[in-house]
Parts: C-alpha cells; sequence; structure tokens
C-alpha cells in the first residue's frame, strides 16, 4: 500500500513524502543496517564481485540511548497537586507501561525525529441515551514513520492522520484516525467554536492505495471490532500529544515542516567515518593475524603422516617449487597491526559525533575495542547542560499537556471529580548535569540570609508546588523568655 496514494485520493494534504524517505534512512541508521553502506560489493576483477557486511560501532543508537537516558529517567517526578487527580493519572500511566516505554519512545525520537503518545478510551459502558457510564483510559505509542501532519501552526502539529497496522490471518491493514478540528455547535445550533473530531478508516494493504473497507467489514476483524466510523470529542484541545527534539528541522526544503529530526540528523557523514574506521580496525586483525606458508615436503614425515594439525588456519600450503629461490621450506609472515593509529581515528570522530549532538566533546573514547562513556559531573556551563535544558523546554510541555489530556478523557470516562486544571509540576533528573548538593547547600544559606522562602525552597527539593509546599512548613517555634 502506498499511503501517499491513498491520500492523494481522499484529497489530504500532508508534508512531502521525500521527508518520509529521510525518516527511513535516519532509522536504517539507528538500527545499523544502512543499505548500500553495511551491505556493499568489492570487484575482484575478472567480471567478479564478492559481497561484503562493513562492521558498525553502532553509535547512532548510542547517542539516543544517551539522550533518552539523560531526559526521561526513572529519577523524573511527576507532582500533580489533587490528589484524587494523581492517583487516576498515575494508575493510567502504570497500565500503559509508561515508565518503560517513555524511555523507550526518547530513545525513538532521538532516532527519527518524531513520536506521538494517544490517549485513548476502551472498554467503554454507554447508558440507554449515549452518554459514557465507565471506561478505561489507555495510551498509544506513535513512531515518526505513522504520524502524518494535516495543519500546523508556529511549528506545533495542530491536526494529523495517525497510522497503526495490524495483520489477521495473514491480511495486513492499515487503520488510519484522522484527528482534525471541524465547526461545533450544539444542538440548537449555537455556535460552540471548534471541536476534534476522529474519522477511522482501515484499509487493506493492497497495491496502489489499497482497498477501503467498510465499518460493517472491519467490525468482522477482532483488531478493530467496535470501531466507531467517527468520534466526535466535545473539546478544542487535541487527543494526541507530539513529541519531538528541540532542534531546527533543516532536512526538509520547507522551512515551515513541522516533524522533527533526528539527534545525529546533521551527522551522517560522521557516522559513516566511525564505521569505516572501525570495521578496518576489526579487518586490520584479521587481515594481520600471523600466517606460516609451507613447502609441500614440510606437510607429512617420510611415512606420509600429517606432521601439522589439518584444522590449524596458521599453515597454508603454497605450491612446489615456491621457495625454489629463497631456499626456504618454511616462510613466516606476521603483519604489523595498525591497532593506535585506528583507535586515534576513531576517538577523533566520536568527539566529533559527541559534539555535534550537543554532548560536548570527550564523552565518548574507544579503548581496547569498546565504546566507554564519560561519567563526571557536568558544569551548569557546558555544551550538555544546554542541550538538556534546551529539550527539556518541550518535553515539559510534552508530559504536561499528556497528563491533561487522560484526565479530560478521565472525565469523559465518568469520572466527574478529576481536576484538568490542577498545578502540575515535571522535576527533571539533574543530578546526572550538575552538582545538586552544593546547590541544595547554597539553597540553605539564601533561606538562612532571607532572599529565598522557605515554601520556595521546599517545591525546589521536595518537587511540590509552593502551594502545598506552604501547607507542609514545621510551626514556627514560639520564643522562650527566661
Amino acid at each position: 500500500m502506498n499511503i501517499f496514494e491513498y491520500f492523494k485520493r481522499k484529497g489530504i494534504d500532508t508534508i512531502d513524502s521525500t521527508f518520509y524517505t529521510k525518516i527511513a534512512l535516519w532509522d536504517s541508521w539507528y538500527r545499523a543496517n544502512v543499505r548500500r553502506f553495511h551491505q556493499y560489493r568489492v570487484y575482484r576483477g575478472a567480471g567478479s564481485y564478492v559481497r561484503c557486511h562493513r562492521k558498525s560501532l553502532g553509535m547512532g543508537k548510542k547517542v539516543c540511548e544517551d539522550i533518552s537516558d539523560l531526559l526521561l529517567n526513572e529519577r523524573v517526578k511527576i507532582t500533580i497537586s489533587d490528589e484524587g487527580t494523581s492517583a487516576f493519572v498515575n494508575q493510567v500511566l502504570d497500565d500503559a507501561n509508561f515508565a518503560v516505554l517513555g524511555n523507550e519512545y526518547q530513545e525513538r525520537k532521538a532516532a527519527t525525529g518524531t513520536v506521538a503518545y494517544v490517549p485513548y478510551l476502551t472498554n467503554m459502558v454507554v447508558d440507554a441515551e449515549g452518554r459514557v457510564v465507565s471506561a478505561d483510559v489507555k495510551i498509544n505509542y506513535v513512531t515518526a514513520a505513522n504520524i502524518y501532519p494535516t495543519a500546523w501552526e508556529n511549528s506545533r502539529i495542530t491536526e494529523c492522520v495517525l497510522a497503526f497496522y495490524k495483520t489477521y490471518k495473514r491480511k495486513k491493514y492499515a487503520h488510519l484516525q484522522h484527528h482534525k478540528l471541524e465547526p461545533w455547535t450544539d444542538e440548537n445550533g449555537n455556535d460552540l467554536g471548534h471541536q476534534y473530531v476522529i474519522e477511522n478508516t482501515v484499509v487493506e494493504c493492497s497495491s496502489g492505495a489499497g482497498r477501503e473497507l467498510t465499518p460493517s467489514e472491519w467490525n468482522k476483524i477482532p483488531h478493530f471490532f467496535g470501531l466507531a466510523a467517527r468520534v466526535e470529542t466535545g473539546s478544542n484541545k487535541p487527543q494526541f500529544t507530539i513529541d519531538k527534539l528541540n532542534i531546527v528541522n533543516n532536512a526538509d526544503e520547507d522551512s515551515t515542516n513541522p516533524m522533527g529530526v533526528a539527534l545525529f540528523a546533521n551527522s551522517i557523514d560522521t557516522l559513516e567515518k566511525i564505521d569505516l574506521e572501525y570495521d578496518s580496525y576489526a579487518n586490520e586483525f584479521v587481515m594481520g593475524r600471523k600466517r606460516l606458508f609451507v613447502a609441500p615436503e614440510m606437510l607429512t614425515d617420510s611415512n606420509g603422516n600429517q606432521v601439522f594439525d589439518p584444522e590449524d588456519s596458521v599453515f597454508y600450503q603454497l605450491p612446489e617449487d615456491s621457495f625454489k629461490d629463497s631456499k626456504e621450506a618454511i616462510h613466516e609472515v606476521n603483519m604489523e597491526l595498525r591497532a593506535e593509529a585506528h583507535e586515534k581515528a576513531i576517538n577523533d570522530d566520536l568527539n566529533l559525533l559527541s559534539f555535534k549532538c550537543g554532548f560536548g566533546t570527550q564523552y565518548y573514547r574507544f579503548e581496547r575495542g569498546t565504546v566507554a562513556t564519560a561519567t563526571q559531573v557536568i558544569s551548569e556551563n557546558s555544551d550538555m547542560y544546554r542541550t538538556i535544558r534546551k529539550h527539556e523546554i518541550i518535553l515539559r510541555d510534552v508530559l504536561v499537556d499528556l497528563i491533561r489530556t487522560i484526565v479530560r478523557l478521565g472525565k469523559a470516562a465518568g469520572k466527574a471529580d478529576l481536576m484538568e486544571d490542577t498545578d502540575i509540576v515535571i522535576d527533571f533528573d539533574d543530578s546526572i548535569i550538575e552538582d545538586t548538593t552544593a546547590e541544595r547547600a547554597q539553597d540553605r544559606q539564601d533561606v538562612a540570609m532571607g532572599v529565598m522562602g522557605l515554601p520556595e525552597y521546599r517545591a525546589k527539593w521536595y518537587g511540590e508546588t509552593e502551594e502545598e509546599a506552604a501547607t507542609k512548613l514545621p510551626e514556627p517555634t514560639p520564643d522562650v523568655i527566661l
């Protein structure tokens, strides 16, 4: 199925299809399996070629792993002021395995530039008037290759098509969710502004644009049973949250493209050079291993018994008379290994890759055939500190929007006691990038001097809002008159 042919047939406009070719390229570098680079041919003369596989250091995945661990790890604390709302949201996140998948999709975001989180209602119970009495809130995760923006403003995607692929009885189907804004009126025709609607279609992935199924057809497939063709959300806020790195998209000639770019999008040449050097480093030991070229008469004794182990790859038999000029029966070849030169070249390019991906220099080093990562505390003036702070600007808004969407769906599912406008604090883990002990000691001095209030101090270090912190301060000790 060519999804862009389907969009053209349906009159759906999205960004140019060539951008998704770049997403596929980034993904192949993330998997260290790039066509015509990691698989290649070498000409051997006389019209023959040999197929080769280039070894990879896997740095495309490594930089994505490291940035995801720095952005969203187990130490990130989400504080929601209203206790009932907090308990509900935490349960939804736990059921969605967000502690694991949240970090995983930060890595996928770094690899392909964009991901989406899509909360939805399932297991709905509806009363006689069609109102939802109860339902469960779940979360879908979507990668860049399946996100197709259809409207955006100031780099924010406001409408999009999301694709989910399923296989049933050896046939592949695409479930397409079109989230879009439409005029909204009440039952009396009064203008209520705009609301988001979700149009669902199921397409069989056949040739060309595919074959679109009718609702009666897709209801016979277990994956899509009960799927409504159209859902009116009753809200002017989207039911999806787009997450991307805080990097300008320079991979598309269209400067308005709202999709993100991979962390290493502008470092492909460096990744190529690193893998060329690493493959050469590995081949150095293969091609430079010790060999003994032996005359045929040296392989057996006078009785015809083999002198050397036939399974030993060190010995290589040459044709007769090969040693007639040198008059040697055995010739040793022990090539010099250029390990240090390779190590230096790889370290130089690791520093360049680290710098271009925002980690600064000296973050990676190649020693004894493996990559080690720096673990030292990083100053606030470092490249990494500024990089992480920059990416946290978008991630903080993403997490808050996701939580408010979960709460909004919870209220739609009949949980009226939830508070959508409750205060939400995202406390990122900065222990890796700054000396928190020294900073906390300084804040204590500021409290003692009176330039920082106790509520502000507690909110900062205990992950609370200032209003919540003010209610948890100890009672002042009365003065004792002697």
